[in-house]
């Protein structure tokens, strides 16, 4: 979602009286890329561009495609093969080993439901959107969103390709791949991207210390949004946390007032003040963060488990898998920016379901691959585990 908040801004300060605009997107990849299928850049005739569809390998043969794409307002599919032994025709040695296709498309700015406007408007669902695009066939350029509740924003003008594509819409949230697929109406061979579109990822953080100071400027260059929340004045001075979304001074028995906690809020309790800590906690248990991060010892976290079992408060399954204490991974942090570090890292392991251990030792792909088509897909996070839990009360 951080590329998406990226090209929105620049095209907003796009002069489209004096400047035309594209945008590029990887549809399909075939082999190794540095950038998985969704990646996207926003380019303007003036040779500037905001995202990225490759390490920068690709970027300026796209923006030479991307001018004339501005110039005929015709989208276009481009293929790159970047494997070593035929890559010779765009100059340099990739050695990606890979095969891309790159969707570039005119933007108009007087289209009100142009690629990024239609991006604009998904920046502050709480729930994952299913996006088609048509990149081979007739039609290209076309899309189709289906919310998670089932309802058409758009549709082909193939009405037949619509039906098809909609029944993988509707399963994508089961399958959570984004990938292109080919579908055949009449003879005629279209080939659609489909992705999961899902909302920013929210990070609260409950106390206002100087450790976690670090924590929110690091989630915040992630492109996450974040709050920061304290009992004492004090602790959430706007100069201590300047690029923070919301600043809150909340006591704790209305933080589930104060606060949307949805599957796609991570919540980290770092207050140093182990009453308030626990408070919080009770309060979250009633939520569904799919992941709760408690600063300090284990045996920190011991001791309210013991209180809770007290008071007839019984941690289920579903809770002691979200709830992380200590928490962050294990890389040696000491100092908080280290500590950061590893509670972001932390974070972003849990959301995209993978463990946090060495690339190296992990046996195939670093992207995740459909194995019938070798189609590289992002691994993406919704509330599945959220679903495990017993229904709030």
């Amino acid at each position: 979602m951080k590329d998406f908040k990226a090209i929105i801004a620049a095209y907003q300060q796009v002069d489209f009286s004096q400047r035309k605009a594209a945008l590029a997107t990887v549809v399909k990849v075939r082999g190794s890329s540095y950038r998985s299928p969704g990646a996207r850049m926003l380019i303007t005739d003036d040779g500037k561009w905001v995202g990225s569809i490759s390490g920068g390998c690709l970027e300026g043969d796209a923006l030479r495609k991307a001018r004339n794409v501005m110039t005929d307002k015709i989208p276009m599919t481009v293929t790159y093969d970047t494997r070593e032994e035929s890559n010779q025709n765009l100059g340099i040695g990739l050695g990606c080993n890979g095969v891309i296709d790159v969707l570039i498309e005119p933007i108009d700015n007087t289209n009100l439901k142009n690629s990024i406007t239609q991006f604009n408007s998904l920046l502050n669902t709480h729930e994952p959107v299913a996006l088609a695009t048509i990149f081979k066939g007739s039609e290209v350029g076309e899309k189709m969103l289906l919310t998670r509740s089932g309802e058409i924003s758009n549709q082909f003008s193939n009405t037949e390709l619509t039906k098809l594509v909609q029944a993988d819409l509707e399963k994508l949230t089961i399958t959570k791949r984004s990938e292109a697929k080919v579908y055949t109406v009449k003879t005629e061979e279209h080939e659609v991207f489909i992705e999961l579109i899902q909302p920013s990822l929210s990070l609260i953080i409950f106390g206002g210390g100087f450790d976690a100071r670090p924590v929110s400027e690091l989630a915040k260059s992630l492109g996450w949004n974040v709050s920061v929340t304290d009992e004492c004045v004090a602790h959430i001075a706007p100069i201590f946390f300047p690029t923070a979304d919301k600043l809150s001074l909340c006591q704790r028995e209305f933080i589930d007032r104060d606060f949307d906690i949805t599957p796609y809020t991570a919540c980290v309790l770092m207050s140093h003040n182990y009453e308030y800590d626990r408070d919080v906690l009770k309060k979250l248990l009633n939520t569904n963060s799919p992941y709760i991060g408690i600063l300090g010892p284990r045996k920190r976290f011991d001791k309210m488990q013991e209180e809770f079992n007290a008071s007839g408060i019984k941690l289920t399954d579903f809770d002691l898998q979200r709830i992380h204490s200590p928490i962050g991974l294990d890389i040696g942090a000491e100092a908080p920016d280290e500590i950061a570090l590893s509670i972001v890292s932390e974070i972003q392991s849990k959301f995209a379901n993978r463990s946090g251990g060495f690339l190296k030792y992990h046996n195939g792909p670093i992207h995740q691959r459909d194995a019938k088509s070798d189609q590289v897909f992002k691994q993406v996070y919704l509330d599945s585990i959220a679903s495990q839990r017993p229904a709030i009360k």
